[in-house]
């Protein structure tokens, strides 16, 4: 089966304004880079922002009785099982 790529509209990062901006400044920080599956997010910068917030409670949260590799474990594996490379 042959796929094709969907083509989202982004906000390039020299373009970037305001609170995109600081969220992309601080995503290079982080990792030295920007993914992609924070830039699809770019043409609306509050919701990459509440996805931002929602993944450090997610994975980095003390409340959570699990460990910081079990929540990257499954991560992994329903990343796998959704054939996604994320």
């Amino acid at each position: 089966m042959i796929r094709g790529m969907a083509w989202i509209r982004t906000v390039a990062p020299g373009e970037a304004t305001g609170l995109l901006k600081r969220l992309y400044d601080e995503a290079f920080a982080r990792a030295g880079k920007l993914y992609n599956v924070l830039r699809i997010q770019s043409l609306r910068p509050e919701v990459l922002e509440a996805g931002v917030v929602l993944y450090r409670e997610l994975m980095f949260s003390p409340k959570s009785p699990l460990s910081r590799s079990q929540r990257e474990m499954i991560a992994v594996v329903v990343s796998r099982a959704n054939d996604c490379h994320y």
